[in-house]
C-alpha cells in the first residue's frame, strides 16, 4: 500500500518473515530493481564488479543465516519477490561494508522526564548521497506473531530508523575502524532490522552486541515502557569484537559520526576529520535545559551551524561525486504513542512532517 499524502512510500505487508519479504519485494519491485542497479553501478566504480558483489553478497548470506535467521528468510523472500538475485539482494543490504561513503547522519534521544510530552522521543537526520532520494520508502510489517515494525529504509533493505509496537525504537549513525572488514559478519543493516525484531530493550541489546559484525555502527536505543514506568535510552557504539556505552546525561543522549567512549579502537573518521566532530555536542547545547517538544527538535534537526556540513546538511561543494552527501530525510518518533513524523530533507526546507501511526496500519 502507498499513501500519496507521505514524502515517499509506505509499503504494508503482512504475514511471516519469507512472506513480508515476498510482498515487500513484489509492491517494490521497480524501486528495489533501480536501487540494485543502482548500487552495481557505485560498486563497480571502487573496483567491485558484479561477479565479485555476488560472492560477498553469497558470504553475507551465509552470516545472516546462521545468526539472523528471521532477517535471513525476509531478505530471500524480497529477492525473491522483486526477481533480483538473492547474492545482490544481500550486497544491498551490505552497502555500509562494501561502500563507505561521506554519511553525517546526527542522532538525538530525550528521555521522557525531560520531554513537553512526558513521552521518550528519538529523532535524527538522515544523511546520504541524494542519488540515493528516489529509492527510500517507509516499510511497515506485521509478522505472524503479531509483531509490527515501521522503518525508514532503502528500497530491498529492511530497516534503518524505526520503532516496533513495543515502543522500542532505534537511530542509527556510521561509524568507522581499523577493525572494519572483518569476515563472517551479518551486515549493519541487517543487524537493525535484528534489533527491531525485539520487542524488550534488554533483548535488543544482545542481539546488537552479540551478533558478530563487519562493520562499525551507532545504536541510539529507546524504548517507552508502561504502567507508570519512565522510559530507557541508551547508546551503543559497535564496532567489530566490542561494544561501548553511552547513557543519558540530564535527560538526553546526541551522536554524530565518531566514537566517544570505546577506547579500544582505532577510530579512523579521525584520520580525516569533519563536523562529526561537533555536531553531537551542538545538538545537546540546543536542546538547552527546558521541556524538549517536538517543534523544538525539528528546529535542532535543521541548525545550520558549520553550514554547509551542518546537523542539516547540504550538498554543497562535495570535492567528488562519491562525497555528495545531504539530510535526505528528518525523523522523529514517539516511542510512547508509537508514532513516526517524517519530513523530506534537507531539513531546513520541511514546511510539514508527515505522521505515521502503528495504530493506522494493517486496516
Amino acid at each position: 500500500m502507498q499513501r500519496m499524502s507521505l514524502p515517499l512510500p509506505l509499503i504494508e505487508v503482512s504475514g511471516t518473515p519469507g512472506e513480508c519479504g515476498v510482498a515487500y519485494g513484489a509492491a517494490a519491485r521497480s524501486m528495489i530493481a533501480a536501487n540494485t542497479a543502482n548500487y552495481i553501478e557505485r560498486f563497480a566504480a571502487t573496483g567491485l564488479d558484479r561477479p565479485a558483489v555476488r560472492r560477498a553478497g553469497s558470504l553475507f548470506r551465509a552470516a545472516s543465516r546462521q545468526h539472523a535467521p528471521r532477517v535471513a528468510e525476509m531478505l530471500d523472500g524480497v529477492a525473491e519477490g522483486a526477481g533480483v538475485p538473492v547474492e545482490e539482494i544481500y550486497a544491498l543490504n551490505a552497502r555500509t561494508e562494501l561502500l563507505y561513503g561521506n554519511t553525517e547522519c546526527t542522532s538525538i534521544g530525550v528521555l521522557d522526564a525531560r520531554t513537553a510530552s512526558g513521552h521518550t522521543l528519538l529523532a535524527q537526520n538522515w544523511d546520504w548521497h541524494p542519488a540515493q532520494r528516489p529509492y527510500t520508502l517507509l516499510l511497515a510489517t506485521r509478522d505472524e506473531r503479531g509483531s509490527t515494525v515501521l522503518t525508514l529504509t532503502e528500497a530491498g533493505m529492511l530497516a534503518k530508523t524505526g520503532f516496533n509496537d513495543a515502543g522500542l525504537g532505534v537511530c542509527v549513525n556510521m561509524l568507522t575502524s581499523d577493525r572494519d572488514g572483518r569476515p563472517g559478519g551479518v551486515p549493519y543493516h541487517v543487524l537493525l532490522r535484528a534489533v527491531l525484531e525485539e520487542d524488550v530493550l534488554g533483548a535488543a541489546l544482545r542481539v546488537a552486541c552479540s551478533t558478530p559484525r563487519s562493520a562499525s555502527i551507532n545504536l541510539l536505543l529507546g524504548q517507552a515502557f508502561a504502567a507508570g514506568v519512565p522510559g530507557e535510552l541508551i547508546d551503543l557504539e559497535v564496532a567489530p569484537g566490542d561494544v561501548g556505552v553511552l547513557h543519558p546525561v540530564d535527560g538526553v543522549i546526541t551522536h554524530a559520526n565518531h566514537f566517544e567512549v570505546l577506547p579500544t579502537v582505532r577510530d579512523t573518521f579521525r584520520d580525516f576529520g569533519g563536523s562529526s566532530f561537533f555536531r553531537g555536542a551542538r545538538a545537546r547545547r540546543l536542546l538547552g535545559t527546558l521541556p524538549v517538544d517536538e517543534k523544538h527538535l525539528q528546529a535542532v534537526l535543521a541548525d545550520h551551524g558549520g553550514h554547509p556540513q551542518a546537523i542539516c546538511r547540504h550538498d554543497v561543494n562535495a570535492p567528488t561525486e562519491e562525497d555528495r552527501s545531504e539530510s535526505l530525510y528528518a525523523v522523529i518518533l514517539d516511542l510512547d504513542e508509537r508514532r513516526m513524523s517524517i519530513a523530506a530533507g534537507p531539513s531546513c526546507q520541511a514546511d510539514t512532517y508527515h505522521e505515521v501511526r502503528l495504530t493506522g496500519l494493517f486496516a
